[in-house]
């Protein structure tokens, strides 16, 4: 096996911080010095270091024999709370970093001292329209320029020396709710961007822009359009027509979905990107797709002409997907050695399970294989929820699906569910030990049609209607207990795997694999790891106290290695599964932590104490409408609130909230937009003030359950 090596206008905009320290410019990268990144492995030149993304350091003086001498360097602290996501670039001594909101920092590798701040000055209503919170996971550096996507749908070109803005565009209607969440990429003079918000009801493309000017090349859409509107004049014209034959009904009314958030990968060796495109809108597939079709390319990895985004050839993991089974997961590019051949392979492993290696060269399935456990309906264990799937047929390329994992009939208890056996935490390869190293985790969901579906505009449209949180002791535990993670050593070429670290809880970090035989992770419970590559056994540990849930990256300034990850609370888990999310206290603003052998700066404090809930109000209602309440808690409130009002950390939690206290306080609230700066749109229009104080109901409820459990009530 061997790594993959092969040798557009706008308004100048926004807040720049200028600090004392200035930063040198980031010298002169490019295709070819990104192309040639293993002859300057102290540099950590793109965001998987390389293009083909295997997120593996050949730099080794951290190794087996000493990791246990690492220790805190230094830690920084960004200007923001909510979700930390970033894999940092370090670029001759630099260390280029983004946060929440979209802030980007540029920080001396070495110290940690800041050289500049930028503020793109995001309204912060724009955090409504961001499905998994407002996070952003990392800058792309070309041609003495920083490339960030910005929450509310702009590119903007910063100038490495300084943070200035030298040029910025807006990929997106900026009226529709669209977000960028993702990393940029770059090569050959082009930006490759996508962006969010399917859930909301947007039709998803990528873009490609030139990085110099900031003009608009090319752009590809995912799905296709309202046949009436004709061509989009975009580079996915000409395969639209065979896309659309695998549709029906008017899926345009609710845009289609298909998301390019994350994954979006140059492969050198065919001058190809290749994309990850993610769920449908609605998620529910008879809502969204009624007469059936596998709904290109939804759930697919597609191949592109770098250079003028035209069709080459696509794989869909999930045909006609119906569970939210994203495959906008990361993708690693290689060569493995398969029946005695070389091929040329795209790796990665989805929301639904299975780990496909892909030939990167033709499209074609070199295999599919469960991660997790899969089984057919009729062997499935007593008490375990239903697979979707337990099987790849190998002649047809297509999953060997349960039809009761569809829930036609009104539900289905499906394991993985919407948070997916993998997602967006980065996974890594070595081409020493020839395994990849996956987050895995097991949570089920409860998914069931939605009988009054009608899209809204401004919050979730799945065709799913979220069941309340269970309000006995007993079951929400197991409820909270049947969700599990670790980290699995997966062998590709076989379809094994050889290795697992149980982990305490779901949700945990992305993987950093070095040529010192360490594979770094980071855990929801705010741990920093080292294992064996080889065996798994933990080696070395440190307390970040806060999750830590980015990509590790490691880098060399001055002959001497660091490891870098940033840690804090938020994404997706801390918004809508707090329940299942650790005890974390007061929100905290992201951190950077940066390692080297003999080091020992201490551990910044972080308040881990909550405060306990106060005794709610009284608010009379019968059990049915508390049922109904929940059925609108969970509509409306549950995806950034938490399910069951239990919050994550990440935003306030309900059932403290004074307002709670106050009928009047609470409709003002909900209905009047008085957080609106804050991220909360106003639901005036879509609730009625009997609906507002029914959920009031439900959240006081909650509270209430709390109050009795935290005083040994049940």
């Amino acid at each position: 096996m061997r790594s993959l090596h092969r040798p557009a206008v706008v308004a100048l905009s926004i807040v720049i911080v200028a600090c004392a320290t200035e930063a040198a410019p980031p010298g002169d990268v490019d295709t070819a010095r990104i192309l040639a990144a293993d002859s300057e492995p102290g540099n950590w030149l793109s965001h998987g270091r390389t293009y083909g993304e295997q997120r593996f350091s050949p730099l080794a003086s951290i190794g087996t024999g000493n990791v246990g001498e690492l220790g805190l360097a230094w830690t920084y602290e960004t200007q923001t709370a909510r979700g930390a996501s970033a894999t940092p670039l370090v670029v001759d001594g630099v260390m280029y970093v983004t946060s929440a909101w979209s802030y980007v920092y540029a920080l001396d590798a070495a110290t940690g001292a800041e050289l500049w701040t930028y503020d793109p000055g995001v309204d912060r209503s724009v955090g409504a329209k961001a499905c998994c919170d407002v996070v952003n996971r990392g800058v792309a550096v070309y041609e003495g320029k920083v490339f960030v996507g910005v929450i509310d749908g702009r590119l903007v070109a910063l100038d490495a020396a300084d943070g200035s803005v030298v040029w910025e565009t807006v990929t997106v209607d900026q009226s529709e709710p669209y977000t960028i969440t993702g990393a940029p990429r770059v090569a050959n003079g082009l930006v490759y961007i996508g962006n969010g918000g399917a859930e909301f009801g947007v039709r998803g493309y990528v873009s490609a822009y030139d990085a110099t000017s900031g003009a608009l090349e090319w752009r590809f859409y995912t799905v296709p359009g309202n046949p009436a509107d004709g061509p989009d004049g975009a580079a996915s014209d000409p395969i639209m027509a065979e896309a659309a034959a695998t549709w029906s009904g008017t899926w345009w009314d609710n845009g289609g979905g298909g998301t390019v958030w994350d994954a979006i990968v140059y492969d050198p060796d065919f001058d190809q990107v290749i994309i990850g495109v993610g769920n449908g809108s609605p998620w529910n597939h008879q809502i969204r797709s009624p007469e059936g079709g596998d709904n290109w390319f939804l759930s697919s990895i597609v191949a592109l002409d770098a250079r003028t985004g035209a069709y080459r050839w696509h794989y869909q993991t999930t045909p006609g997907d119906t569970w939210d089974f994203t495959a906008t997961q990361p993708i690693v590019l290689t060569e493995l050695t398969i029946d005695g051949a070389e091929r040329p392979v795209a790796m990665q492993m989805p929301k639904n399970g299975f780990f496909y290696v892909i030939d990167r060269e033709t499209g074609e399935l070199i295999s599919g294989t469960p991660v997790v456990p899969m089984f057919p309906t009729e062997a499935t264990p007593p008490g375990f929820p239903l697979s979707w799937a337990y099987a790849i047929d190998e002649g047809t390329g297509r999953p060997v699906e349960n039809p009761e994992a569809r829930y036609r009939d009104g539900t289905a208890v499906v394991r993985p569910g919407a948070f997916g056996a993998h997602n967006w935490h980065p996974m890594s390869y070595s081409p020493e030990t020839g395994l990849v190293y996956i987050p895995v985790q097991e949570l089920a969901l409860d998914y069931t049609t939605d009988p009054a579906f009608q899209a809204m505009s401004r919050h979730w449209n799945t065709g799913v209607a979220f069941a309340p949180f269970p309000e006995d002791a007993p079951t929400r535990q197991a409820v909270i207990g049947g969700a599990t993670g670790y980290l699995a050593a997966w062998d590709p070429v076989e379809g094994r795997e050889v290795w697992r670290v149980e982990r305490a809880g779901a949700w945990n970090g992305g993987t950093l694999a070095t040529a010192g035989g360490l594979v770094f992770q980071g855990t929801v419970d705010g741990l920093f790891q080292a294992v064996d590559a080889t065996s798994g056994a933990v080696l070395w540990e440190h307390d970040n106290r806060a999750p830590t849930l980015s990509g590790p990256m490691t880098y060399e300034v001055d002959g001497e290695q660091y490891v870098t990850v940033l840690a804090g609370t938020g994404s997706a888990f801390f918004l809508i599964a707090g329940a299942l999310a650790p005890e974390t206290g007061a929100p905290m603003n992201g951190r950077v932590h940066t390692f080297k052998l003999g080091a020992s700066a201490p551990v910044p404090p972080v308040d881990v104490e909550r405060e306990p809930t106060p005794m709610p109000p009284t608010v009379t209602a019968s059990a049915e409408q508390l049922q109904t309440a929940g059925l609108l808690y969970g509509r409306f409130c549950g995806v950034c609130h938490g399910v069951g009002a239990v919050s994550g950390g990440a935003l306030a939690d309900l059932r403290s909230s004074e307002a709670l206290q106050s009928a009047s306080e609470w409709q003002e609230m909900v209905l009047g937009g008085e957080r609106t700066r804050r991220g909360m749109t106003a639901f005036e229009g879509d609730l009625t003030p009997e609906a507002v104080e029914l959920i009031r109901a439900y959240v006081a409820r909650q509270a209430a359950l709390a109050y009795e459990a935290e005083r040994g009530g049940g």
